[in-house]
């Protein structure tokens, strides 16, 4: 639970990044960990059975959204959030992202398969806020860190 919360805590005061996005007020931030970072932790933890469990097999990727309001810094929950994950030039796979409690705030994530390969990934997200109209759509570009 602390280590999602600690990724995206850390990142929610950064300035603009890659994985970081102001549209439309709203302060978007990305976040993109090995599902095996989340295998660790003892089955009733919440972080292993969030979005039906942790997927089998390799390449599983955590993808994490938070939101903010941009101009007071506070973090906007009640949102329809979901995310398209594909290889530039391939197909990819689209899903909501889910509303996760954890440490007290609201983030929005899924499981997504994402093997290593030479083509960053493309990553959309589409958000609908409560009360208001118009869609927000936003797309960051991601690279699996080379060793």
């Amino acid at each position: 639970m602390v280590s999602i919360a600690t990724l995206l805590a850390s990142t929610a005061f950064a300035a603009d990044s890659a994985t970081h996005k102001v549209v439309h007020g709203v302060a978007i931030y990305l976040g993109v960990i090995p599902a095996e970072m989340i295998l660790g932790h003892p089955k009733p933890h919440i972080e292993a059975e969030m979005h039906g469990g942790v997927p089998a097999g390799k390449h599983q990727y955590h993808v994490l959204v938070s939101l903010f309001d941009a101009a007071s810094g506070k973090r906007i929950g009640g949102a329809k959030v979901s995310a398209r994950v594909y290889e530039i030039n391939r197909a990819g796979t689209q899903k909501k992202l889910e509303p996760m409690l954890i440490v007290d705030t609201i983030t929005y994530g899924n499981y997504f398969n994402m093997p290593a390969t030479n083509n960053p990934y493309r990553i959309q997200v589409r958000i609908e806020l409560p009360g208001v109209a118009d869609v927000i759509e936003t797309e960051f570009d991601y690279q699996h860190a080379r060793a």
